[in-house]
């Protein structure tokens, strides 16, 4: 049996963003503290990527965020993810960090979203990858 590896497209010390070939999706780890600018140039490479891999899925895996980034929440849901929606993304789960300032902070930018048909939260990357893979 072959093991299959993401292929990291992007790596920095608050962000990674890999490509999952067997799952088809981009797969993107938060980490640390983030803030308005850490978060729009992680976000504006998602959508690069995202445009280059022709890709429909993201994974988007807070897991490791901490604290409060809601300086950022108003320009996701506004600007970054009708972007999103409009380059071609069809599924987007979102995993909550544990931390209740970074999930008010997801929250935040939901709330600032129109349409969130095309977005899921979930507690875990299992479930969050079930509903992907069923996407």
């Amino acid at each position: 049996m072959k093991l299959v590896r993401n292929e990291i497209l992007h790596r920095q010390s608050n962000i990674l963003i890999e490509f999952n070939h067997a799952e088809g999706w981009l797969y993107v780890n938060w980490r640390g503290y983030q803030n308005y600018d850490t978060v729009v140039e992680g976000c504006e490479k998602i959508l690069e990527f995202l445009l280059e891999t022709n890709c429909t899925k993201v994974l988007n895996d807070n897991t490791n965020v901490e604290g409060i980034w809601s300086g950022a929440s108003k320009w996701v849901g506004q600007d970054w993810l009708p972007r999103m929606q409009a380059a071609g993304l069809e599924c987007f789960a979102w995993v909550y960090s544990p931390s209740a300032f970074s999930r008010l902070s997801a929250d935040k930018s939901l709330q600032h979203t129109q349409d969130l048909s095309f977005i899921k939260t979930f507690d875990d990357i299992e479930a969050a990858s079930d509903w992907l893979r069923a996407c």
